[in-house]
């Protein structure tokens, strides 16, 4: 108490709370109703001190306040604020945030569809924005205080994390930079590589979650708590889970029904273990009743599928479920015909619209990025507004959105990664569950996981404990980086430059752990050799005469391998459309009737190395009325054709009934062939003359009859075993020095042979290349300087161009894909030609498309969607004709946009139409829900 304290303790207490309603702080706090967190304050204060700061909190925890900190200090000291997210959506959303708070007049919004205000001293920009800027040397960065980078954890993205530490690195020395992480393992470390490269930088770790986050697992009809207290408070996994998974592992369910010996659909199984059991896994209406009776909606269920989101909305309404009153009905009803006023009638319809406004009258929504993105807008501020309060969704709404929940439900761990089902990791669990608990309304959040057969409670328990993850760079140089950085710095600065990533920085500190264990095998070593010590002769000598005995039969049985791949392959290539074939091996194994003997050997995808996808591709219709694209590896042994048929000209590998036509005719025609069976030779190694002497040489060598030999032997081959693995340690760590300037410099020589780099000089094209940002950044370079694209008219430019930024989601190379005829046909024909010459320079200078350099093949896939629209084909007609969900195609068209932008920048003012035409093509492509779509 005051009265308690001496004069002169008063007046400092009050000197204190003085200097402290002096500070900008003070006036920032009274901008909000609540008070600040300790972290907030920590971070806040360290920013007015001239700090840069890195802030790890969890989701949910408050961190945008720091940087909402750095814009109240730029507008105070007269200076500009940039601030950064890593999606178009979540600069919307702080755009809305900051103008609301501080007057349109004063913040401004730069995303590759939008420009507003773009003067104004705060900005609210996508980080790739900001890279453009620094590389262009813009004017907008003068009088810069500021740069917030919020969800800066995205440097971990291995296909846009490079931005963030080009921007990192590139930033004016006299920019305060504010990083705002999800929570991170190695927050110091990522803290000690700013406080290199930017300087004085304090770190602030927060595990504080506001409002406590329950897990849960839901099985049957009863919802289970994943922990329970122990002793001395510490968590331990609930008894009855651990008690619950060993009971359903016990249980043994018998695939076949041995009375009629036929296979019992999984759906009769699945009513057979419920009548065994009370324990299932609860179906989606039944999931969300169960939370909306114990008051724990809204909720958000992560289902890691856009079908199976839209089809829980089905199953729920189907179900009869309403979360919705009269009134709060009526007003989804009103917002939602405003937001979609400007949307055509006949759009509506082609996109579910009266299906979707059902779900949402209901309080039922899905949200993925297949959906319009106005549509996804809507339910993101319905459920925000209380009015939708169960959403489906796939993992992308984790990533930044603002809507949290009072649940989380997952409904698996596991989840597709783009190359096979893996289970998810501790930092995506986080990620996910982050969304439970709304601040200053929950006062507490709850994350349901829903049972799964064989679901271990403790793996559970390991993803929920483990509330970190780490932090790994994905920075690699590109064609466009190395040039725009040899223009303004010079190669020799340029490499010191980039030996400051963060990446480099990783590289270098894992390289101390690496020594250390080379010494400690060093040691081993010694001692393996004193084992291995025979007393008859030079062991160490006998070993080698063993070793090198065993590698000539690995050699000649190799040798063996490719020469049967060799004659398959030669085999292959004699096909021809009509041949009536037996695949020897396979999931397609079988009679089979060639459709397209399959292109040369070499490449897949545009990618190098998948040795068994080399060679001819042979698309065969089999017996079982399947089109496949089949690999060498079906291919063992040679194949030849037992017969020939004719293939109709009206065959059309789509259609099922073309297939069982055609099928039917092939086992008429051939199916009482039987293929000859392929007879081994001899082999290689009963022969080989260099076997036989080092044979010899083993049986006369003293050692040969020593007593302890094979113990010797075994000593000798861990003394072999660990010298190598002692050689690959040190190859590590000479390649882990210096790796990302080596990639510079190799990037650096093939630009030079390429004539875009003289020396320290950037030629004329190389200017062009700077200008050029995406994937495939040199190819679309190449192909203005040969010309490639003269004389298109604007939407064949559109169609060419989509092939730089499309990606099919799953590679499906059965079919070719439908192209627009003429001019087109022959220009994309010409880029995929560049596209070779490009990936044998590539090879030639060690650019290897596995580690995240270079140039991916063009794909095609999206041209005939691109020419259609841009030829203002309605709507229902293009999506009808490509097959795409709507979402998908708004962001493929907006993509195509943006590099039409870059290209009408890049391409030659004179005596050329590119330029030109690639606005016009913009004009044309933005039409319709393309333009009318505020977020990409």
């Amino acid at each position: 108490m005051t009265e308690d304290l001496s004069p002169a303790e008063r007046y400092a207490a009050a000197r204190e709370r003085a200097a402290e309603q002096a500070t900008a702080l003070a006036g920032f706090r009274e901008m909000y109703e609540f008070g600040l967190d300790p972290f907030q304050i920590e971070a806040c204060q360290a920013l007015e001190a001239g700090k840069g700061v890195l802030v790890a909190a969890p989701t949910g925890s408050g961190k945008t306040i720091v940087g909402e900190f750095a814009v109240h200090l730029a507008l105070l000291q007269g200076k500009k604020c940039f601030y950064t997210t890593p999606i178009k959506a979540l600069s919307n959303q702080k755009y809305a945030d900051l103008a609301k708070r501080y007057g349109a007049d004063k913040v401004g919004l730069l995303t590759g569809d939008n420009s507003v205000n773009s003067d104004a001293p705060v900005v609210v920009m996508t980080t790739e924005v900001l890279r453009n800027m620094l590389y262009s040397g813009s004017q907008s960065l003068l009088n810069l205080g500021y740069v917030v980078m919020d969800e800066v954890h995205y440097l971990s993205d291995r296909f846009r994390g490079a931005v963030w530490e080009e921007v990192i690195i590139h930033l004016q020395e006299s920019v305060t930079l504010v990083s705002l992480s999800a929570t991170v393992s190695n927050a110091e470390e990522f803290g000690d590589w700013l406080d290199t490269v930017r300087g004085d930088t304090q770190v602030i770790v927060s595990e504080h979650r506001p409002v406590p986050l329950f897990q849960h697992v839901l099985a049957g009809r009863r919802m289970y708590d994943l922990f329970e207290e122990g002793e001395g408070r510490k968590k331990t996994v609930n008894p009855d889970l651990t008690r619950m998974a060993r009971m359903e592992a016990s249980r043994s369910y018998n695939p076949r029904d041995r009375r009629k010996g036929k296979m019992v659909r999984e759906a009769d199984r699945e009513r057979e273990r419920r009548q065994r059991s009370r324990i299932w896994t609860p179906g989606r209406p039944e999931v969300i009743d169960r939370l909306d009776s114990e008051g724990l909606l809204p909720a958000i269920t992560f289902i890691f599928s856009r079908a199976a989101c839209e089809a829980a909305v089905q199953q729920c309404l189907h179900a009869g479920l309403r979360l919705n009153d009269d009134d709060a009905r009526m007003q989804v009803r009103e917002i939602v015909e405003e937001r979609t006023a400007a949307i055509p009638d006949e759009d509506l319809h082609v996109l579910g619209y009266y299906e979707w406004l059902e779900g949402l009258e209901r309080g039922i929504a899905a949200h993925h990025a297949g959906m319009l993105p106005t549509f996804k807008e809507v339910v993101e501020e319905l459920f925000v507004r209380g009015l939708v309060r169960a959403v489906f969704a796939t993992e992308t709404l984790a990533l930044g959105i603002n809507m949290p929940a009072r649940s989380v439900v997952l409904e698996k761990l596991v989840k597709w990664n783009g190359e096979q089902h893996a289970d998810i990791t501790p930092g995506e669990y986080t990620q996910l569950t982050g969304r439970a608990g709304r601040r200053g309304i929950d006062i507490e959040g709850h994350a349901v996981v829903l049972w799964q057969r064989a679901m271990s409670p403790e793996h559970l328990a390991g993803l929920a404990g483990t509330r970190t993850y780490p932090l790994r760079s994905s920075f690699k140089p590109s064609y466009n980086m190395a040039v725009n950085l040899v223009e303004q710095f010079g190669r020799h600065r340029s490499r010191e430059l980039l030996e400051t990533s963060f990446a480099q920085f990783q590289a270098d500190k894992s390289v101390v752990g690496i020594s250390r264990q080379v010494q400690k095998n060093e040691e081993g070593l010694e001692g393996y050799k004193a084992s291995m010590t025979c007393h008859l002769g030079d062991f160490d000598e006998y070993a080698r005469l063993r070793r090198e005995l065993k590698d000539r039969e690995t050699e000649l049985a190799k040798q063996g391998a490719n020469q049967r791949r060799a004659a398959a392959a030669a085999a292959l290539e004699k096909l021809k459309p009509g041949d009536v074939i037996h695949v020897p091996t396979g999931k397609y194994a079988g009679l089979a009737l060639v459709l397209d003997p399959g292109l040369p050997a070499g490449r897949v995808n545009g990618h190098r190395g998948f040795e068994h996808q080399d060679g001819p591709r042979p698309l065969v219709l089999t017996a079982e009325r399947q089109v496949k694209r089949l690999a060498a590896m079906d291919f063992p042994v040679p194949v030849e054709a037992l017969d020939r048929m004719r293939i109709p000209k009206s065959f059309n590998a789509r259609s099922p009934q073309s297939r069982r036509d055609l099928a039917s005719a092939l086992r008429t025609k051939a199916g009482h062939i039987v293929p000859e069976r392929h007879r081994k030779g001899r082999a290689a190694a009963a022969d080989d003359q260099e076997i036989a002497r080092l044979r010899a040489e083993l049986r006369a060598h003293p050692c040969h009859g020593c007593d302890e030999r094979e113990d010797h032997a075994r000593w000798a081959e861990r003394y072999y075993r660990l010298r190598r693995d002692t050689v690959q340690l040190e190859r590590r760590i000479e390649g882990r020095t210096n790796t990302i300037a080596r990639t510079f410099d190799r990037i650096v020589a093939l630009l030079t042979e390429m004539d875009y780099l003289r020396g320290d000089e950037v030629t004329d094209d190389g200017r062009r290349l700077a200008r050029l940002y995406g994937e495939l950044d040199l190819l679309a370079s190449e192909c203005l300087r040969e010309g490639v694209w003269e004389g298109l008219s604007p939407a064949e430019l559109a169609a060419c161009v989509s092939a730089l930024v499309f990606e099919a989601r799953m590679a499906d190379d059965a079919l070719a894909p439908k192209l627009p005829s003429g001019k087109v046909k022959a220009s994309l024909g010409e880029m995929v030609r560049i596209w070779g010459r490009l990936d044998a320079l590539e090879e030639e200078f060690k650019i290897n498309q596995a580690e995240g350099v270079g140039q991916r093949e063009p794909d095609l896939g999206f041209a005939w969607a691109a020419y259609m629209w841009a030829s203002d084909k309605g709507l229902d007609e293009v999506l009808r004709e490509i097959e795409m969900p709507a979402g998908d195609f708004v962001r493929w068209c907006k993509q195509v946009i943006d590099v039409l932008g870059q290209i009408a920048a890049a391409a030659p003012r004179e005596g050329s139409t590119v330029a030109k035409n690639a606005r016009k093509a913009v004009d044309q492509l933005l039409r319709g829900v393309v333009a009318y779509s505020s977020v990409g």
